[in-house]
């Protein structure tokens, strides 16, 4: 099986997962989130650095192992990928653990629309430009 991955699409392609992170949790849903996750603004402001860097390297290998899965697609091919890897993968997956953990729907609402919205941002970026 031959995978050409075009580089700079995941780079770009995981910035944008983590600027749609840096606007949802930050932004749109800071105050929900933080109190459905139970984070505090203390906790938030403790190992900033590590957090954020450690987020771009798994932003990073979640837009290269979507960029090997959409392969020479294209456009119509990426979208529909990053709204199936958004939703049936990432979003299903937090709604299991969810389920056990007893965590609420509301965090499940802001953490599986954030994955449904970033992972087609992605699969659009790889798309257009694999």
């Amino acid at each position: 099986m031959d995978v050409s991955i075009n580089w700079l699409a995941v780079l770009i392609a995981a910035l944008s997962n983590f600027s749609i992170g840096a606007l949802w949790y930050s932004t749109l849903f800071a105050k929900s989130w933080q109190r459905e996750a139970g984070v505090t603004d203390e906790q938030l402001q403790t190992g900033a650095f590590r957090i954020f860097g450690a987020a771009f390297a798994l932003a990073f290998v979640m837009a290269a192992s979507l960029a090997a899965f959409i392969g020479d697609g294209g456009l119509g091919f990426g979208v529909f990928a990053g709204i199936t890897t958004g939703t049936t993968f990432v979003a299903a997956a937090f709604g299991v653990n969810y389920l056990f953990e007893r965590r609420s729907l509301t965090l499940f609402y802001i953490n599986g629309s954030y994955s449904l919205v970033s992972f087609t941002v992605m699969g659009t970026i790889i798309g257009l430009l694999q």
